[in-house]
């Protein structure tokens, strides 16, 4: 009988797909504030913050990756690919961490000194981001499609149900 109350480690196919989403939409109200002058600055608002829900839901989905696997019982050809996936999701953790810091700066300080960015300074700062992000995504889609790999190919599943004597789930 599955529990009701997913355990911590079976949650990783439904938290990973957050980060995916929210990240992949981000550059979009970037975009989409630098067409929209009379909306432009909620627009970039509204672009850190799905970074940064992003960005937190990446942290979420690295821990339950990280638990998911400690339960589970890769083949040894399998491990190899399962150590790739963590440390590249490791990685775009940590590159989306620097992403959303550096983005929450260009938003928020023109927002606290009261003084906007001149158009041209403005266009040449989110346009150089949006292009750093978009190269950023392709680590994510990578990282993805090596997580795509493990369950689709090798049939690697996060356990559910009831934990089973020693803790190990089912």
């Amino acid at each position: 009988m599955l529990s009701p109350v997913p355990t911590w480690e079976s949650l990783h196919p439904l938290i990973i797909h957050f980060p995916i989403v929210l990240l992949m939409i981000a550059p979009m109200f970037v975009v989409g504030g630098l067409l929209c002058k009379e909306c432009g600055k909620w627009m970039h608002v509204a672009a850190l913050c799905l970074m940064i829900a992003g960005m937190i839901s990446t942290f979420v989905a690295v821990a339950t990756g990280g638990a998911a696997a400690a339960v589970a019982a890769p083949t040894p050809g399998v491990e190899a690919l399962l150590i790739t996936h963590a440390r590249m999701a490791q990685t775009t953790q940590f590159v989306f961490a620097i992403l959303t810091c550096i983005y929450g700066l260009l938003v928020v300080v023109p927002l606290l000194v009261g003084r906007s960015l001149s158009s041209n300074v403005r266009l040449a700062a989110h346009g150089a981001f949006v292009l750093l992000f978009a190269g950023s995504l392709l680590l994510l889609v990578g990282t993805a499609h090596q997580g795509g790999l493990l369950v689709h190919r090798h049939g690697l599943h996060a356990r559910l149900g009831e934990p089973a004597e020693g803790g190990v789930q089912q």
